[in-house]
């Protein structure tokens, strides 16, 4: 009786101690998070094959709390208001990202925007986001203000340190910080060191000093705190197409301690699915590495609700694969979330601030006053003296209110639910759901024919074709429309160089036609829209890319033009020429234009050759990203007969990343005697 009671005893403890061990794993199966379940009777949705169950539908939400004090409420689909992170995880969201700054505040403590996102706004966030059964993704960013390839500024605190002070620092930062939302509670499943590190961090340039001091002690802190959590880097620009194994060579080169190799995606700029799935791929299978989107977003309309002005709108100035619509929003991120589950070891996506929405003041000045006092708008002036370039000049509202999930009212569209619409699919009636965009580049001297059909974009993204009836014009001038009026085919010829927004009808529904009227041009192919027809690329130096692209963000006219990269030194040289035919007897102009960066010492220039001889060049630089700089060569002197090339000679010693550039628009027009 003795042993058995003893043995009773023996089993109580050890049942004891289990229910210690595994209590939370207990206490979930008791209270387990509510199902989701989505429908819609509106939004189309193609169903994701074998999409794996733990797969992450993420959103980065880290402005909520500044927005809430601003006094924006959130409802949800019933009208009723409610708790933001509760809309989320009931429709299939099931991680939040919340990035962290150091200290954005200035000396008198007023904050420096865009969330004013310390470690306790991400307490906040955690506690909310784990509340509604979500994971956090903190986003460290190293810096007191946003951090991306543009930028990647220090911290004040850490201003004058060296490299090895510097990495202690962020070592015991990050440890503290995540200390801090352990003892919070909050279920942090992964932590992101360095926000789109794009050859810098926390304002080092040196590949050692970035990955083998300061992200491996990130990493060395989140193994302590957090030995379950997985540790992220994330880079951005997909579209250049060798960064993302020379970033991943690095980090391997270095043994950098971290499970997931993460990539902004703007469709608007970072080109095409199939490019991403090949540069994520490449890492995957190389080093075997997860891999995810920890950014993406897209526009549900052009437009603005906070008197600010958005980064996107109409006009004909980016990629625009999707319409700026619900529809069009939800498709975008459909097919984002199919080409990561597709990849190997793709483990979810990210939309960026999907809760970004108006602080709904009745004017820019009503707004501006809740921007600066609670951070609610990208930037306040405080941050003018951390960030003057940017934040100095530029500070002010939310310029993506019209990307993110929720109206300007706080309700949510109805593209919030693909993230739970996805698994199973959503088949409505397809039906039209926007127009398609026309681009066309007519000569002044030419004749001016509008399409008389266009491209209706259905539910699903498919295309049928519709006619179109035009109806009324105005110039484009920058990213301003100006106002509309009749339209004027000798008007558009007499005016000279110009774009124009010419829009009609079609279904009952806006089309638009974006004409850019140029010159006369005696050369093929100006603008590269037909890739390199017409034209012959010398390669001198061992160049990694050279080529047409088409990318209109990175055009000057178009959707396309001709692109150069090299990494290594003293690797960019070449010449682009064309050979002109059948050009009358005159004078005449040649004009081309170039934009890039990190080119060092260059030597660029535009040349004319007649029967083989160089007679006239033109000198070009580098300005940097959309300052285009224009060689013109004129008065030359032609006769009928003789052999004449136009081209431009490229060399580039290189700095930083590589050179780069882009080069467009390229004529030759007869000037009158």
């Amino acid at each position: 009786m003795r042993k058995l009671k003893i043995g009773v005893i023996a089993l109580v403890i050890v049942l004891s101690l289990s229910f210690l061990f595994v209590g939370c794993d207990t206490e979930d199966k008791k209270n387990p998070p509510p199902p989701i379940h989505v429908e819609s009777d509106t939004l189309y949705v193609e169903k994701v094959e074998n999409l794996p169950e733990d797969f992450i539908m993420g959103m980065d939400a880290s402005c909520v709390p500044s927005l809430e004090a601003s006094g924006v409420k959130y409802y949800d689909y019933n009208g009723e208001k409610t708790d933001v992170y509760k809309t989320l995880y009931n429709n299939g969201i099931n991680y939040i990202r919340v990035r962290v700054w150091n200290d954005p505040f200035d000396e008198k403590g007023n904050g420096y925007g865009g969330g004013n996102c310390d470690i306790e706004n991400a307490i906040k966030v955690g506690k909310r986001a784990t509340e509604n059964h979500m994971k956090l993704l903190v986003n460290f960013h190293y810096s007191d203000f946003w951090a991306d390839p543009a930028k990647q500024m220090v911290p004040k605190a850490w201003a004058n340190m060296d490299i090895d002070t510097k990495a202690k620092a962020l070592y015991e930062y990050t440890k503290d910080c995540l200390q801090k939302l352990k003892n919070a509670g909050v279920d942090v499943g992964m932590v992101q060191i360095g926000n789109e590190t794009n050859g810098k961090m926390c304002g080092e340039k040196i590949w050692m000093n970035i990955v083998f001091k300061l992200m491996a002690s990130g990493s060395k802190a989140v193994r302590e705190v957090l030995p379950n959590a997985l540790i992220a880097v994330h880079f951005a620009n997909p579209e250049k197409v060798t960064n993302y194994a020379d970033y991943a060579s690095k980090l391997a080169y270095y043994n950098l301690d971290y499970d997931v190799f993460a990539s902004s995606y703007y469709p608007y700029w970072h080109g095409t699915l199939e490019n991403l799935t090949e540069v994520l791929n490449n890492v995957a299978n190389t080093y075997n590495k997860k891999v995810m989107v920890a950014e993406v977003s897209y526009a549900y309309t052009a437009e603005d609700s906070d008197f600010y002005g958005n980064t996107i709108g109409e006009g004909g100035g980016v990629t625009k694969n999707y319409p700026y619509t619900v529809q069009g929003q939800a498709n975008c991120v459909r097919d984002v979330i199919d080409t990561v589950a597709k990849m190997k070891n793709g483990i979810g996506v990210f939309y960026w601030e999907g809760t970004w929405i108006s602080v709904g003041g009745a004017s820019y000045e009503e707004n501006l006053a809740i921007w600066e006092k609670h951070g609610s708008g990208w930037a306040s002036s405080y941050a003018g003296d951390y960030d003057p370039d940017d934040a100095g000049q530029w500070y002010g509202g939310n310029a993506v209110d019209n990307q993110a999930f929720f109206d300007k009212y706080g309700k949510p569209l109805e593209s919030l639910k693909v993230f739970g619409l996805v698994r199973e699919g959503n088949v409505v009636e397809n039906k039209a759901n926007a127009l398609e965009d026309t681009n066309l580049v007519i000569d002044l001297n030419g004749q001016i024919l509008l399409p008389e059909k266009i491209n209706a974009v259905m539910l699903d993204n498919s295309k049928q074709e519709v006619e179109v009836e035009w109806t009324q014009m105005a110039k484009v001038e920058g990213y301003e429309t100006l106002p509309y009026g009749p339209i004027d085919f000798d008007a558009m010829k007499n005016d000279g160089v110009q774009k124009y927004d010419i829009i009609g009808t079609a279904g009952g529904m806006t089309a638009h036609c974006y004409v850019s009227m140029v010159e006369y041009n005696f050369l093929q192919n100006y603008s590269f829209e037909e890739g390199e027809k017409g034209w012959v690329a010398t390669p001198i130096g061992a160049m990694d890319e050279l080529k047409a692209e088409e990318k209109s963000t990175d055009s000057l006219t178009g959707l396309w033009h001709y692109h150069f990269w090299s990494q290594a030194t003293n690797s960019v040289e070449f010449t682009l020429e064309q050979t002109v035919t059948d050009l009358p007897t005159g004078k005449y102009k040649y004009t081309i234009s170039i934009m890039g960066g990190d080119g060092g010492n260059t030597n660029i220039y535009s040349y004319v050759k007649i029967n083989g001889e160089i007679v006239k060049t033109s000198p070009l630089e580098l300005g940097g990203y959309n300052v285009w700089n224009t060689a013109v060569i004129g008065d030359i002197d032609y006769q009928s007969g003789d052999e004449i090339v136009v081209g431009i000679y490229v060399q580039c010693e290189g700095a930083g990343n590589g050179a780069w550039g882009k080069i467009d628009d390229a004529l030759l027009n007869s000037v009158k005697e």
